[in-house]
């Protein structure tokens, strides 16, 4: 009988942390799914921290596997679009929440949700990127698709030395729109200008003025923040400026009047990483050719399944940048 590792989620007792340990499973103890999955790496997202720490009521049901994506080949297959050996990637659909995810040596999950690596990516490269980096390419798919173009003006990031964030200040500079990184993490501004940011500066910019409008700097903005740094964004966009919005680290109330919409045309984009797979397939094409970022060895850095506990403490009180990569293999 074939064992295997995984970072475990135990319940407790109501409103506490759960019991986080590494467990030895079998495959009898993975859920329902037509395809299994030898998971090669996976990642931490803010996601993963949060659940892994009992935050936000993001599991409700355990025990469970967090790890909201991950990288691997296929160990078996009862579908016949993938066979043993296909090297895979998954995100999204519940996997890390509501059905056991990532953080393991293998995961077995439902056949719609997988889906092949693209060309040209490693599964390191993949894993690197995650559904944080195809939440940046999603994030600048439609903001593309809405008018942004390089030399319409400087495109902001808010924070940009996060999983999101330094994979869009990535792609955006080898795009080669002019990049503006925002960021509360003094010591990481040098990193930020190597990825390609043109400038960097501090969330403290956003302060409310009480001015619905104010001057107008910028020609798209990827928010990762939300609250007072979303709202500041909308009041400083230039005309026919176009932001992406998908965070909610400064809170999730939006203080904003109309005017940046109605005198300015600014467009307000709210992006959703849990997308249908046919935009999966479109968006990651774009991750591994036109919106490859240059810097992904710079972004990622790998660690054991051991480290994983302590690297989600860190997560938490913002001691990490860029992507943490959890490498899957003995």
């Amino acid at each position: 009988m074939t064992r295997f590792l995984a970072y475990r989620l135990h319940a407790r007792d109501t409103g506490a942390r759960p019991d986080g340990r590494i467990t030895e499973l079998t495959f009898a103890d993975l859920p329902p799914g037509e395809v299994l999955i030898r998971v090669a790496y996976s990642s931490v997202n803010y996601k993963d921290a949060l659940a892994a720490a009992g935050r936000n009521a993001i599991i409700r049901q355990y025990p469970r596997t967090g790890g909201i994506d991950l990288a691997g080949h296929v160990a078996a297959s009862d579908d016949p679009r993938f066979r043993e050996g296909d090297a895979v990637i998954v995100h999204g659909f519940g996997i890390g929440v509501d059905h056991d995810g990532g953080h393991a040596q293998y995961a077995r999950v439902r056949a719609d949700w997988v889906m092949p690596l693209p060309a040209g990516l490693t599964l390191l490269e993949a894993s690197t990127l995650g559904v944080a980096g195809y939440t940046a390419a999603l994030a600048l798919h439609w903001m593309e698709h809405n008018g942004l173009a390089p030399g319409h003006g400087p495109v902001l990031v808010s924070g940009a030395s996060g999983g999101v964030g330094s994979v869009a200040v990535d792609i955006l500079s080898t795009r080669g729109y002019e990049v503006c990184a925002m960021s509360g993490k003094e010591g990481e501004h040098t990193c930020l200008r190597e990825l390609g940011a043109s400038s960097v500066i501090a969330p403290e910019v956003a302060a409310q003025s009480g001015k619905p409008l104010e001057t107008a700097r910028w020609a798209g903005a990827v928010d990762a923040v939300g609250g007072p740094v979303l709202a500041w964004l909308l009041r400083t966009m230039q005309p026919d400026g176009v932001i992406a919005s998908f965070g909610n680290a400064a809170g999730p109330e939006l203080d904003a009047t109309v005017l940046p919409f109605i005198l300015r045309g600014v467009r307000l984009l709210g992006i959703n990483a849990n997308s249908p797979m046919a935009l999966r397939q479109r968006v990651w094409a774009k991750l591994a050719a036109e919106y490859r970022p240059r810097r992904l060895a710079t972004i990622g850095q790998v660690i054991g399944l051991q480290e994983l506990p302590e690297a989600m403490d860190r997560m938490l009180s913002r001691g990490t940048r860029g992507r943490v990569v959890v490498r899957m293999a003995d």
